[in-house]
């Protein structure tokens, strides 16, 4: 009984601490309805900043692989085979080729490239993404000669070759958001939630008056027919 009366009474808030509270629910109020806002905004910007120099620099490097018809086959095949090729790209078989002749890793291969083709040209976009420049190059390089070994095996039958139009080169600047770019984009989506709630906070306000109805004032009992002639009557 005596433990349960001390944690009842340590449990209890001093007086110093209630006129604490209430001096913070004091300036609390006195605080512009939109800080919500600038407050939201700097929180975005500080996780903005810790995620652009916290995350890894990644790096993107691109080849491009092109369909050629053969003789006596029309543009439009090689299209239609350039979309069907760029769909195996980044299948197993083509990554594996290329593991086994580039020694690529093959966890990297499945982890950093995708393959975009073009409804205008028989092209396909092969992009390599690593923690390095020369790893991305190399990505896209083997995923791209292995593709088009893929292709030239069936050319008799499908009548298209496959050729590599542009091998990918070591790019300069990580293709990852700096720290400024992530620093702006954390801003700009705390300033958005920031905004939200100051659309919120007057929604719920006008539901609470709308919510608190007035009673009607009470009515009694409809006359009855013909109870006024009778009181009339009456009276006479």
């Amino acid at each position: 009984m005596m433990d349960e009366t001390v944690r009842e009474e340590s449990a209890t808030p001093t007086p110093e601490a209630r006129r604490g509270a209430n001096r913070l629910r004091a300036r609390l109020r006195r605080l512009p309805q939109w800080w919500p806002l600038p407050l939201c905004a700097l929180l975005g910007a500080g996780g903005g900043v810790t995620f652009g120099m916290v995350q890894t620099p990644q790096y993107a490097a691109t080849s491009y692989v092109v369909v050629v018809p053969a003789e006596g086959s029309d543009a439009a095949t090689a299209l239609g085979f350039a979309q069907a090729y760029g769909r195996v790209a980044t299948s197993g078989s083509v990554l594996a080729d290329a593991h086994h002749v580039s020694d690529v890793p093959l966890a990297a291969l499945r982890g950093g490239v995708r393959a975009t083709t073009s409804p205008d040209a028989p092209m396909i976009e092969i992009t390599g993404t690593a923690a390095t420049p020369r790893a991305s190059a190399e990505i896209a390089n083997a995923v791209a000669r292995s593709l088009t070994r893929t292709g030239n095996g069936t050319a008799t039958r499908t009548r298209a070759k496959l050729m590599v139009f542009s091998r990918a080169t070591s790019p300069v600047d990580p293709s990852s958001p700096s720290v400024p770019i992530a620093t702006e984009v954390g801003a700009c989506a705390g300033g958005l939630m920031g905004g939200l709630l100051l659309l919120v906070r007057p929604r719920e306000r006008r539901g609470a008056h709308r919510g608190a109805t007035v009673p009607a004032p009470a009515h009694g009992p409809a006359p009855a027919p013909g109870a006024k002639a009778a009181a009339r009557e009456a009276v006479r």
